[in-house]
């Protein structure tokens, strides 16, 4: 017989040192992982800051005390940037028992929803009837550019978060179906995919926007022409994705996991949404960051046509359509092209830095650089 093998003090000593050690150590997730590898890039981390930064601003517009942005004061067109008196402008939003006028706000502010109802209400608490000076200067109706940039900002940037979450969840399905069944059904739809990428974007819309104008002309009847223009954008831009996501699928449908699951008999919608969409966010993630800034700059030049947003509404592209109208080679207003190009510009580079950190982050190839 073999003697009893008995613990030494070292031994246990050891022992005890590993499991301390062992329950010190925590594993990460992908998520963690990929977070903080992004946080070592400092253009990413300055670019996510700064997109933060100017949507808390574009949600929490209507309490900002700024000016309207459709308010017109034909004695101050084309006023320069001022500075000073920096807090004597006045916006007349409260009636004569000191309540808030909604008739007033709607007329400063156009229509709003409730929540921006509400937070003019708060404003009006806050500041009173008070307003910062035209710091960005006034445009040819002597409306504050200021107060036209903050504003703008909020359809700009629903445009390409809107339009891009429509892109994806029409590219993404889209490209799954067809590269999990394969064989005829997937040359089918992707051979639709090449011959809607022959036709130019730039007809789609103005066709779209001629039949709509028809039929609010025949049928007497006004439409809501932002949300139209939010989903048909939307619904341009998701042939690329639905590429990618295709490529994707087909890589990984005949892993061990897609097989496993395939076993136990699961469907093919559980199949390619439950188990094969989910490995793909990382891809989807970075292709969503940098469609952002496509559909922004698409709904700016189409809105420098004419073809986007219309008055009284506005956006950064409009803005920007509005300041080289006016700009002539006797006189140049240049404030009314570089504080709308400043702010277009700035965000549409934050959303590259930010897609370009994302993508080396949840890179798995560069993990150890």
């Amino acid at each position: 017989m073999h003697p009893t093998w008995q613990q030494s003090p070292q031994d246990a000593e050891r022992l005890a040192e590993l499991l301390a050690e062992s329950q010190r150590i925590q594993g990460l997730s992908l998520g963690r992982d990929a977070w903080r590898r992004l946080k070592r890039t400092r253009t990413a981390m300055a670019s996510l800051g700064f997109l933060v930064l100017v949507g808390v601003l574009a949600v929490l517009t209507p309490l900002l005390p700024i000016a309207s942005p459709r308010e017109v004061h034909t004695e101050r067109r084309f006023a320069p940037p001022e500075l000073s008196p920096f807090w004597a402008e006045r916006i007349p939003l409260v009636d004569d028992e000191g309540r808030v006028d909604e008739a007033a706000v709607t007329a400063a502010f156009g229509e709003l929803n409730l929540l921006d109802r509400a937070l003019v209400r708060l404003r009006v608490a806050l500041f009173g009837e008070h307003c910062v000076a035209s710091v960005c200067g006034t445009d040819e109706l002597g409306r504050d550019v200021l107060a036209r940039i903050f504003w703008g900002g909020r359809v700009s940037l629903l445009v390409g978060v809107v339009a891009a979450l429509v892109s994806l969840v029409i590219g993404v399905s889209y490209g799954a179906v067809s590269g999990y069944l394969g064989g005829l059904v997937d040359d089918a739809m992707m051979r639709l995919v090449d011959v809607l990428y022959a036709i130019p974007f730039i007809f789609v819309v103005i066709y779209l926007i001629t039949v709509l104008s028809a039929l609010e002309a025949s049928l007497n009847k006004s439409f809501d022409r932002i949300t139209l223009f939010f989903f048909v954008v939307g619904a341009i831009y998701w042939l690329t994705m639905a590429r990618v996501v295709r490529g994707q699928i087909i890589s990984l449908k005949n892993e061990q996991f897609a097989e496993a699951a395939r076993t136990i008999g699961a469907g093919r919608a559980r199949i390619i949404f439950r188990h094969l969409v989910p490995n793909l966010l990382s891809v989807v993630i970075v292709y969503l960051t940098l469609t952002i800034p496509r559909v922004m700059l698409f709904e700016a030049f189409l809105s420098f046509l004419g073809l986007g947003v219309e008055p009284p509404d506005v956006s950064w592209g409009l803005l920007a359509n509005q300041g080289l109208r006016v700009i002539t080679p006797v006189r140049i207003y240049w404030w009314l092209v570089v504080f709308p190009a400043i702010a277009l510009g700035a965000t549409l580079f934050a959303l590259n830095f930010l897609g370009d950190g994302l993508r080396d982050a949840l890179d798995p190839r560069l993990k150890h650089r």
